[in-house]
């Protein structure tokens, strides 16, 4: 059974019964379970209040809130960002998904300042009170990193320039919240404003930021019912459940979850599938072939002298291409060496990156601190602040040294062509 009630403002008598009788909501019986969502806005006090009270209520016995792991430790945990394995991001490759996930968050820093209320603070007052009162809490939202790379493979190459441009523009420039983007916060999905600060009018964006994680959310509401899991209380089945999602989410939530018929579990599995690149680096083969062949062939026909000279050539232009992207970014001296050896090989390599070589010694070199941590909210709020904060200056070391790298590579092998067709 679904029951879809709307705000009834004015109405006294049912207050004092229900603390959502003025909220959007709905609830959705299935299975045994009756499960309350409750549609909030990201930046309204009223959202807290009417989260608090329902908690509070004592008519449920499982909170389950739109997050996942990593933004609910975000929001209720001020310490999380100092416990960042900055060396395990380097090499895990997921340096784009962090630096992302600034950009967003930076976005709700304006967003917090404009509007005096920390966005997603109802969900966080969800988290908090339901560990409080030791009741049954559930994280239901993918992983924001899962979404960011999926939203992404969805997008052409203009749209993924647009996202990644307004994401470290939005690092950089501290820019007001338009009016229009913070009515529909009040109605919409954190998630989705972000993304669409960038790339509006997309339905594919849109599918994967709104649409799926409707269908991820029902399903993993209805193996709460299903399991009964309870990993922070104790042990029986979810029988009332309410469901703090935004307002966004309400019509589509509550479709899926009144109708959704396949496995939960291999429904989330397939909505958690991320495509995977070609695992045959033929680019990076191509480019090696044309290299080397190209030394090969200046040392058979033009002996020593000629060959020398393009190895020199190809040495000179990209690792001092390099090393001026790591010097740009403020690198350590042994970071921009790294950079300048690292450079001409790399790129002849599936397995190496010259970005991740320098950002990696940089780190070790100027082992950021618990304060740089602590500060980089707010440091990379500003282009200072950026080369003050030893976290960010690693990053600007990863993305201009692989800037530079790149453009060597491509201004090298320009120059090794004409050398060989001359």
């Amino acid at each position: 059974m679904t029951d879809l009630e709307p705000a009834l403002p004015g109405d006294a008598a049912p207050a004092a019964a229900d603390p959502l009788h003025d909220q959007p909501h709905a609830i959705v019986e299935r299975d045994g379970v009756r499960y309350t969502l409750l549609g909030t806005a990201h930046v309204s006090k009223a959202s807290v209040e009417a989260v608090r009270a329902a908690i509070a209520s004592g008519a449920y016995d499982t909170i389950a809130v739109e997050l996942d792991a990593q933004r609910a430790q975000s929001l209720t945990d001020p310490d999380a960002l100092a416990r960042l394995d900055l060396v395990k991001v380097l090499r895990e490759g997921k340096t784009a998904v962090f630096a992302a996930n600034l950009g967003l968050a930076a976005y709700q820093r304006r967003l917090a300042e404009q509007l005096g209320i920390e966005p997603g603070a109802e969900l966080k007052a969800a988290v908090v009170d339901a560990r409080e009162r030791g009741l049954s809490l559930h994280l239901i939202d993918r992983d924001v990193g899962l979404t960011f790379k999926r939203a992404m493979q969805t997008l052409g190459w203009w749209g993924r320039a647009k996202v990644s441009g307004g994401l470290m523009a939005s690092l950089f420039f501290d820019e007001k919240v338009s009016d229009e983007q913070i009515e529909g916060l009040k109605e919409g999905d954190m998630l989705e404003a972000s993304f669409s600060e960038f790339a509006a009018d997309s339905p594919a964006l849109y599918r994967t930021v709104i649409a799926e994680r409707d269908e991820y959310m029902a399903a993993k509401l209805r193996a709460i019912g299903a399991s009964g899991d309870r990993p922070e209380a104790s042990a029986g089945k979810a029988r009332e459940v309410l469901a703090v999602v935004g307002a966004g989410h309400l019509q589509g939530l509550t479709k899926h979850l009144g109708e959704d018929v396949r496995d939960p579990d291999a429904l989330c599995g397939e909505l958690e599938a991320v495509q995977q690149k070609s695992s045959f680096p033929w680019f990076t083969l191509l480019l090696a072939a044309f290299v080397l062949g190209g030394f090969a062939w200046g040392f058979w026909r033009g002996g020593l002298e000629v060959g020398s000279d393009l190895v020199l050539q190809w040495v000179l232009v990209t690792g001092t291409l390099g090393a001026i992207g790591c010097t740009i970014a403020g690198g350590h001296p042994l970071s921009i060496l790294t950079a300048f050896v690292s450079s001409p090989i790399t790129p002849l390599h599936p397995a190496l990156a010259s970005g991740t070589l320098s950002a990696l010694v940089e780190v070790w070199a100027r082992k950021p601190t618990y304060a740089d941590f602590m500060a980089l909210r707010d440091d990379v709020q500003s282009v200072k602040g950026w080369w003050r904060n030893r976290v960010a200056r690693a990053l600007l070391n990863f993305f201009l040294t692989s800037l530079g790298t790149a453009i060597g590579v491509w201004t090298g092998g320009a120059r090794l062509l004409s050398k060989l067709v001359g």
